[in-house]
């Protein structure tokens, strides 16, 4: 498993407002990403839990795009006008995550895009499991392209490494925010997508993911371990949580029999 590596070459656009400034960027091989900044907003974390999300979602057989990591090398962005955009980018050097962007596609709206049960149930699992706390009605997180839905921002996963010196804990807790999933009402099916997401993500998995995670994006304050501790942690953290799923998918279940719509 491993990730293409390219060299932006044109900053677009800021994608929305927000403290990580996501932006819309041209790479070498002449596509459009949307890049996530390692400087921006919580910093590398947030490019990590999109990474390691991203792809759970991914080999689970959902739709995500591309990702890519995108180099922004030390010349970029010296004449951008913008000092806050500036700032940005030379807060940014090196490494950081791009999605391809996905041309003509629009906000996913779970009322006038339905998803069927089995795919509702799937993504409720995967949320519980990676501890997505964004992906609500308000902001579903979540792109319809060609008919279909494709999962976007994973980078409000894994909040456990926002308190690291807890971190722990995360590995065996349920997950209680689940109840304002976007799809709650809609996961009848838990106990067929948990028999599916089992089999498709395993131990080996989640180490081969965490795995392309680069050192750089693994040195923060409060963690006085190396890259390859912190991987460990992760991988420690999620092997975990899906050895103990059943804790997850049973809050799920009864915020499901807990909805009225």
């Amino acid at each position: 498993m491993e990730l293409r590596q390219q060299d932006v070459t044109r900053y677009v656009e800021p994608l929305r407002e927000g403290g990580s400034l996501p932006a819309l960027v041209e790479a070498d091989d002449g596509f459009t990403y949307a890049l996530k900044f390692k400087g921006g907003g919580h910093g590398p974390k947030v490019l990590l839990s999109e990474l390691i999300g991203g792809e759970v979602a991914r080999a689970a057989g959902l739709k995500v795009p591309e990702l890519v990591f995108l180099d922004l090398d030390s010349r970029y962005g010296i004449t951008e006008a913008d000092e806050e955009v500036r700032e940005l980018l030379e807060a940014s050097r090196g490494v950081n995550l791009g999605l391809h962007f996905l041309k003509g596609s629009f906000t996913l709206d779970p009322y006038a895009n339905p998803v069927d049960e089995f795919l509702a149930s799937k993504i409720v699992w995967l949320d519980a499991f990676l501890m997505n706390v964004d992906r609500t009605v308000k902001n579903t997180n979540m792109l319809v392209w060609k008919g279909e839905p494709w999962l976007i921002d994973h980078g409000a996963s894994l909040y456990f490494h926002h308190n690291w010196e807890s971190r722990m804990q995360a590995a065996s807790s349920p997950f209680p925010y689940i109840k304002d999933h976007v799809f709650i009402h809609k996961a009848s099916k838990l106990d067929e997508a948990d028999k599916y997401m089992a089999e498709k993500i395993t131990p080996e998995l989640i180490r081969e993911i965490v795995s392309l995670v680069p050192d750089e994006w693994l040195t923060w304050e409060g963690a006085d371990q190396t890259p390859d501790e912190i991987r460990a942690d992760y991988i420690t953290i999620l092997t975990e949580r899906l050895r103990n799923r059943e804790r997850f998918v049973s809050q799920a279940k009864s915020a499901h029999n807990g909805v009225r719509i």
